[in-house]
């Protein structure tokens, strides 16, 4: 897959995939890659060449994307890695794709300390044992995520989620991201008010997540069982 998101621009709606990739994540026994930068991208295809029952997609985006500090070809194997890491942060960012640099220079305009966590593949993620997804995303600690798609399954990861409510719109791709809120000012924007409203009250309740307590998930190589 290419033009993963609102990035494709003039096409419009019927070209931006705001369901599309929770489609494919959704799908069992399929692994789906959204990959931040070129390290991630050799990443997702050597996991891919390494299955042998396990179809992969790979969700490139349309515009070009900066090689980020941190980001690794091994941490793609575990679906979800640290690239940024703070100690004691007041927030951690989680993001896939393009929306992975965003974060990284959205951190930046913000007060406090923020670590920034890359998920190219969700699944892959859930498979890990229970310790190693509680050090990515530890607990007592707000999750933030940001994707240019729809929410659905980032509620299981982050306490918040900076996404898409609606179908896309027709324009020049960087018009799009900034219409939507997906530049790294608003996105600072958006982590600042949450953190002082809704995050506040969210605290009080310790910012657990399902990741943080689910068994490792088995995949299901079968497509067609007879019972």
């Amino acid at each position: 897959m290419t033009h993963d998101s609102l990035g494709i621009g003039e096409d419009g709606p019927t070209h931006q995939p705001i369901e599309q990739v929770n489609i494919v994540r959704a799908t069992p026994n399929v692994l789906m890659f959204r990959p931040a930068d070129g390290n991630e991208t050799s990443g997702a295809y050597k996991v891919a060449m390494e299955q042998e029952d396990t179809p992969s997609v790979l969700a490139l985006s349309r515009q070009n994307l900066p090689q980020l500090a941190g980001t690794s070809i091994e941490g793609v194997s575990k679906g979800a890695y640290t690239i940024v890491e703070e100690k004691d942060p007041d927030a951690i960012l989680i993001a896939t794709g393009s929306e992975v640099a965003l974060c990284v220079e959205a951190a930046k305009l913000l007060e406090g300390k923020f670590s920034i966590v890359s998920m190219p593949c969700a699944k892959l993620f859930d498979e890990q044992p229970i310790e190693y997804r509680r050090k990515v995303l530890p607990f007592k600690t707000p999750i933030i995520a940001v994707e240019m798609a729809a929410a659905s399954g980032w509620y299981e990861y982050a306490n918040h989620a900076i996404v898409m409510r609606t179908f896309g719109v027709s324009g020049k791709g960087s018009h799009c991201m900034d219409y939507f809120g997906f530049t790294p000012k608003k996105i600072a924007g958006s982590i600042k008010e949450w953190l002082g409203n809704a995050g506040k009250e969210m605290k009080s309740h310790g910012f657990a997540v399902a990741a943080q307590f689910e068994e490792p998930a088995k995949r299901n190589l079968h497509y067609v069982e007879y019972i």
